[in-house]
């Protein structure tokens, strides 16, 4: 990724603010993939929505962020139990719309569409005519009730918008483990579910290959997945791979995992690189 006048990396969505035991925290997968791609060298740009309270120079240090101003920056808070993760959401940011995208950021050769929140449409896909888009839809597949407790929603696939993706990254957390996959396999290329420190499944049309993640020893797993999504789309721009692409993507998120704090993390991912 040589050419240093466009981002070689553009991510889209809410960042958040994570309510922990240990305080507050910068979270979403814009925070996650922008700094892992940062990590890796990549020149990323952002564009999100934010209140006063968050400072992006001090919370995605490296990072060129054009913001959306909100009242209030979205508000996450993740607990983690025996029969898996529970998210509440207490506050939300403002809408991001095509007309918020710098004209010169449409160019970037990936794209990352990383919704937490159904901050965004998924027509906004049709805002960019090349690149590699990859799509991690968590934001679609999530409603709230009155007390913002997290549950799953439906989202229809829809061949307009999959059949311009690239790639689809789908957590096992996201979607009820019955729910079928053939109807998002049938419109995007390569379609790649996660589960955990299990590693990964990748479709590509009828085939399907898994790929098991390094045992590590698990710290703190959040952002995993959104760090698997951003290794994995790099990886796949540099060489076309999907077996590069999903081992290169599980050693740095499974690296992750063994780390407490974003920072930490993204330590870890800059030596797991370096020595790749």
């Amino acid at each position: 990724m040589e050419n240093r006048s466009r981002p070689d990396y553009l991510i889209i969505g809410h960042v958040t603010h994570d309510l922990t035991p240990a305080g507050t925290t910068t979270g979403g997968t814009v925070a996650y993939s922008g700094l892992a791609a940062h990590a890796l060298g990549c020149r990323t740009f952002v564009v999100t929505s934010v209140g006063p309270d968050f400072d992006p120079t001090a919370e995605l240090p490296g990072l060129n962020v054009h913001i959306v101003p909100a009242a209030e920056t979205t508000t996450f808070e993740n607990i983690y139990t025996a029969e898996g993760r529970q998210q509440y959401i207490h506050h939300r940011a403002a809408d991001i719309e095509a007309a918020h995208i710098p004209p010169d950021w449409k160019q970037a050769p990936i794209v990352h569409l990383a919704p937490i929140d159904m901050e965004f449409d998924p027509a906004l896909i049709h805002t960019f005519s090349t690149g590699k888009i990859g799509i991690t839809p968590q934001g679609w597949l999530r409603k709230w009730d009155e007390s913002g407790k997290i549950g799953y929603k439906s989202w229809p696939p829809d061949a307009a918008v999959l059949s311009k993706a690239a790639v689809l990254v789908i957590s096992e957390e996201d979607m009820p483990p019955g729910e079928p996959l053939r109807p998002y396999r049938e419109h995007v290329p390569i379609l790649v579910r996660t589960r955990g420190g299990k590693g990964c499944t990748v479709y590509q049309g009828e085939e399907c290959y898994d790929f098991p993640a390094p045992q590590v020893q698990e710290v703190n797993p959040t952002g995993a997945g959104d760090i698997f999504a951003t290794d994995f789309l790099i990886r796949l721009h540099q060489t076309n791979s999907i077996s590069e692409a999903a081992v290169f993507a599980n050693q740095i998120a499974a690296h992750s995992v063994t780390a407490q704090t974003l920072p930490e993390k993204m330590s870890l991912i800059k030596q797991t690189w370096h020595s790749h």
